[in-house]
């Protein structure tokens, strides 16, 4: 059981009185993990991002991070640390127009897989702390698995109003949105389940969210944390609103035509990056590529 699973599972443990079945599904799995520390240069960081009232301290997720060997920002695995600055820098440049044509929704990002347990959430969760380090820059991570809730479950979120309310019940977004105590880190949980999460997701309310979210802050980065491609229908709905899909492929577990499979799912003139995954201690735990429109076999 990889670190990452041990920190959710833990999580759970601690609060199974809240879970309806007495149990939630495993998360994803996390890649090998490293002693290796580095410490980040500290800085003036901004308070929480536009569209986050609070007068408390934001919600506390270091530790967890910490626990689950995932990006800190005050000291966390150097190589690791690296790896994400390689993934998330043509994500911001398809998002802010740097280098290249301003991409229609660029900062909408949806991180997905092909199957269950690649390592989408503890992907998604890095690749926001890693962002949120950016200068001038937010990041809004949305649990949009709606159904296994990982994200929602490990933060410690699971029991919290979230994007079903904003979608179902009419809840402003303002409401629900959690700052956490990683600077210009914001988490919109998912929310509570109920039987018509596809149409919730696939409702006009949706697509006007996404719009909003996406014109609203100029400066902030919209993660998805979707359900697997081949898994259920609403990961595919949220691709068609997103301007880049990062999907993640687990090293020589993933079958190629599982991930062609999924390619097909993403409708075309997106960007879609492929962000290899648990590779293993001999190579580089993550490569990524990135391509526009028509994919090709990997």
């Amino acid at each position: 059981m990889s670190i990452f699973e041990q920190a959710l599972l833990k999580r759970n443990t601690t609060r199974t009185e809240s879970v309806q079945d007495g149990s939630h599904p495993m998360p994803d799995d996390a890649a090998s993990e490293t002693n290796e520390v580095s410490t980040l240069p500290t800085g003036a960081r901004r308070g929480p991002p536009s569209g986050v009232t609070s007068e408390r301290p934001g919600h506390p997720i270091r530790e967890i991070l910490r626990e689950a060997r995932m990006l800190v920002p005050d000291a966390f695995d150097a190589k690791l640390a690296d790896e994400y600055r390689r993934i998330k820098r043509p994500l911001l440049d398809n998002a802010f127009g740097k280098g290249a044509e301003l991409m229609e929704h660029g900062n909408l990002i949806q991180v997905t897989s092909s199957l269950s347990g690649e390592g989408k959430t503890y992907t998604a969760l890095n690749l926001a702390v890693s962002i949120a380090l950016e200068q001038e820059k937010t990041v809004l991570l949305v649990d949009c698995d709606v159904i296994k809730q990982d994200l929602s479950c490990l933060l410690g979120l699971a029991d919290r109003p979230g994007l079903l309310e904003v979608l179902d019940s009419g809840l402003d977004l303002s409401e629900v949105l959690v700052a956490t105590d990683v600077p210009d880190l914001v988490v919109l949980p998912a929310g509570t389940r109920h039987a018509y999460v596809s149409e919730v997701l696939s409702s006009n309310r949706m697509a006007a969210l996404t719009r909003e979210m996406a014109s609203r802050y100029p400066d902030r980065i919209i993660l998805f944390d979707s359900p697997p491609l081949l898994a259920t229908p609403m990961t595919q709905i949220v691709a068609g609103l997103v301007g880049q899909v990062t999907m993640v492929v687990e090293a020589d577990t993933t079958p190629q035509d599982k991930v062609q499979d999924a390619l097909g799912l993403i409708g075309e003139n997106k960007a879609i990056g492929l962000v290899l995954n648990k590779a293993g201690h001999a190579t580089k735990r993550y490569s990524s590529t990135y391509y526009y429109g028509d994919y090709y076999a990997p």
